[in-house]
């Protein structure tokens, strides 16, 4: 009996002595860290001590704290930023489908401004801005080092006044000027247009008139061609559409399935996530659909594109979109100002996440240029500016090797097929044919 006496006395003197030797350590990293922070904390308060008593000229102490807040959000990932009341009631307004400026979607990369899209019938795409410039000067005033804020509110303006922005495009050898006039722009969400017995919906945002807009308008294209028995299909062009409200996408999606997921997003924790369904009732009885993507899709598009990909709903064509696959909140902050901070990654219904990889079509079309527009030599060449080119962009960790392997394979043979359509335009056309129509039944 006094051997599992001491056997029990000498395990509770060893697990005593492990908890001591782990439990304290432990214990000791987790104050070592806090007091890490609150030692940057004390840096921070004497850094902006110095400022405001010995910078040669008066600070503004609220302007300071603004750029510290936007510096450490902007450090986190592209999307990430502070969003000062008057930028926050500015995006409340852009949601809802009115407000004033140049009508471009930006984001910030390596200190330059880049256009992700100009907005369509907006002065900047009138003016001639395209996907993927960069903007370097706004009446002359640098935007290098700025942030995107401090750069959205040189653009701002008067109504009707001029502003001169300098642009570095791609295959343009020197930077040059563009004029614009500033406008109220007034985003009509969604514009159609019948070709034959098909009706065309181009869809430019996700803003709260989106769903509405895209139902509305459709019912009218299917009234014009003579009803759902003559419907041959609907073209959905999200082409160069910069993504908006995740509610409309869901919407969007869910108007033409009948069931099933179209999207979930997953947070930091693992209870930290929502999973969006589509209800019955598909507004065109299941006729055909494509779907048009390219690099300037992004966000909400993708959304749509994956789910109606993911439920063999519809042909992707086009080139492979953006790859923005994260979910940012609006948080409001005392003084009515906004954080706007990454809080999730989406999913299509699969389980795959786009982030930095993008929706790849069934279908590859390469939009050749314009006829007045010359493009150049090596600009086939140029990798495709995406969400994984941003600095600070979220790598995708969770496709494995295999089926990154296996999407490679796919869009290259969906990239060769469109290279054949150089040589014989009418096999490649027969090939495309058949591959949208093993993408309908699932194959």
């Amino acid at each position: 009996m006094n051997k599992y006496l001491v056997a029990a006395a000498a395990g509770i003197l060893g697990g005593a002595v492990l908890s001591t030797q782990v439990a304290g350590p432990l214990l000791a990293q987790e104050q070592d860290a806090e007091q890490s922070v609150y030692d940057q904390l004390d840096l921070f308060g004497n850094v902006f001590e110095l400022i405001r008593s010995q910078y040669v000229t008066e600070a503004d102490s609220g302007a300071l704290v603004q750029a510290a807040i936007n510096g450490m959000l902007n450090s986190l990932d592209p999307h990430s930023s502070y969003l000062p009341p008057d930028d926050y009631e500015d995006m409340r307004v852009q949601t809802r489908g009115a407000f004033g400026g140049l009508g471009i979607e930006i984001t910030q990369q390596d200190g330059y401004v880049r256009v992700i899209t100009p907005m369509d019938d907006t002065p900047a795409a009138q003016a001639g801005v395209q996907p993927g410039d960069l903007l370097t000067h706004v009446d002359g005033v640098g935007l290098m080092g700025l942030t995107l804020p401090e750069a959205v509110d040189l653009m701002r303006g008067p109504v009707g006044s001029e502003i001169v922005v300098t642009i570095l495009r791609e295959g343009v050898a020197e930077p040059f000027d563009l004029s614009i006039i500033r406008d109220t722009i007034r985003l009509r969400a969604v514009r159609s247009r019948i070709e034959g017995s098909i009706v065309v919906l181009r869809v430019t945002t996700f803003n709260e008139q989106t769903y509405d807009n895209l139902a509305s308008q459709l019912a009218d294209g299917i009234a014009e061609i003579g009803g759902i028995e003559q419907l041959q299909g609907v073209v959905l062009d999200l082409r160069n559409n910069p993504g908006g409200l995740l509610t409309q996408a869901i919407q969007v999606s869910d108007a033409f399935l009948e069931q099933g997921e179209i999207v979930s997003t997953r947070g930091r924790s693992e209870g930290q996530g929502d999973r969006y369904n589509a209800t019955a009732g598909d507004l065109i009885d299941g006729h055909p659909m494509v779907v048009l993507v390219n690099g300037g899709s992004a966000s909400a598009s993708e959304i749509v594109a994956g789910a109606l990909q993911d439920h063999r709903r519809a042909v992707i064509v086009g080139e492979r979109s953006f790859g923005k696959g994260s979910v940012q909140s609006l948080i409001p902050l005392r003084g009515d100002g906004a954080v706007r901070l990454t809080t999730a990654l989406y999913y299509t219904p699969s389980g795959r996440s786009i982030q930095a990889l993008g929706v790849a079509p069934d279908i590859v079309v390469h939009q050749p240029p314009r006829h007045d527009e010359v493009a150049a030599p090596e600009e086939a060449a140029r990798p495709q500016r995406s969400e994984s080119t941003l600095r600070g962009a979220f790598n995708n960790e969770t496709i494995t090797d295999d089926e990154r392997r296996q999407m490679e394979e796919e869009e290259r043979a969906a990239e060769e097929v469109s290279q054949l359509r150089e040589e014989d335009y009418q096999l490649a056309y027969a090939l495309d044919i058949l591959r949208g129509l093993s993408v309908m039944n699932g194959q």
